[in-house]
């Protein structure tokens, strides 16, 4: 499955499949839980695949990390829980992408990624580079 059809919706836990459209916006249903929702267009949605982190020279697509993060950890889930500590979320964080930018990635955002990281391994999504060689294409 590809990174264009997972969604995170500001407002609501966890990870979101695109399912369908409809008129006044789409049908998700929740990776954790396999629940169905609607939501209408007002909500702030975001495209795994069009997320990025920051580092000192560029901004390095999602699923490269993501892609980082299944290479430390030889594609085993996580060995921190995303409820660490700031200190050993950046610390692991720092092992993943050396150069992250300290000042514009936030704890909270180092607790996403590990929390989608392990979210999608646990539903056997841990191909993420197939996406971005495809979208180069």
């Amino acid at each position: 499955m590809s990174l264009e059809k997972i969604l995170a919706i500001s407002g609501k836990p966890g990870l979101y499949e695109l399912k369908t459209q409809t008129r006044n916006g789409f049908v998700a249903e929740s990776l954790s839980d396999g629940k169905k929702i609607s939501v209408s267009l007002r909500h702030n949605v975001s495209l795994l695949s069009e997320i990025a982190i920051y580092t000192n020279t560029e901004e390095i697509p999602l699923a490269e990390v993501l892609e980082k993060v299944k290479a430390k950890e030889n594609g085993a889930a996580t060995s921190v829980n995303h409820k660490e500590s700031k200190a050993v979320l950046a610390d692991y964080f720092e092992e993943v992408l050396p150069d992250y930018d300290q000042d514009r990635v936030y704890p909270s955002d180092i607790k996403k990624v590990i929390q989608w990281y392990n979210l999608l391994h646990s539903k056997g999504m841990t191909d993420f580079t197939a996406e971005a060689s495809n979208e180069e294409e």
